[in-house]
């Protein structure tokens, strides 16, 4: 199995993870609360895990496909995965704080110049996999 491959799947385990105990967590906070509801980024921690950890069989798809090779395809899957970690690791930030403002009511590094970056990789990651699919498909 590709070094690549290797990579993604244990990043996709570990997404899949966090979202199964981000679950727990929600499912704790509905319990014990008088409104039956998790905090707001409690539930978008859990929901972004399980989304993102879906996602990235889409990565693993086109890294299998791709014949860029390990570089180009670690590059690629690396960009998308690493920002939807840094995502997923601030919604829990916030659920911890019991932060339930939505943290685009403050402009800082995160939410301005941050989020272009998340934007740029991974639309840049994907484009680098889906170019490396399209290029070896209809070469």
């Amino acid at each position: 199995m590709a070094l690549e491959i290797k990579l993604t799947l244990t990043a996709l385990g570990l997404f899949f993870l966090t979202a199964l105990l981000t679950g727990v967590w929600k499912y704790r906070h509905m319990l014990n609360n008088a409104t039956h509801a998790a905090p707001p980024y409690v539930d978008i921690a859990h929901k972004a895990a399980l989304h993102y950890s879906f996602a990235i069989l889409v990565v693993l798809q086109f890294e299998e496909v791709s014949g860029l090779g390990t570089s180009l395809n670690l590059l690629g899957a690396s960009l998308m995965i690493g920002f939807f970690a840094i995502a997923t690791a601030t919604y829990v930030m916030l659920g911890l704080k019991n932060e339930t403002d939505n943290q685009f009511k403050v402009r800082n590094f995160n939410t301005t110049f941050g989020m272009w970056l998340l934007i740029a990789a991974e639309i840049g990651g994907f484009l680098l996999l889906f170019g490396g699919f399209l290029r070896s498909a209809f070469a």
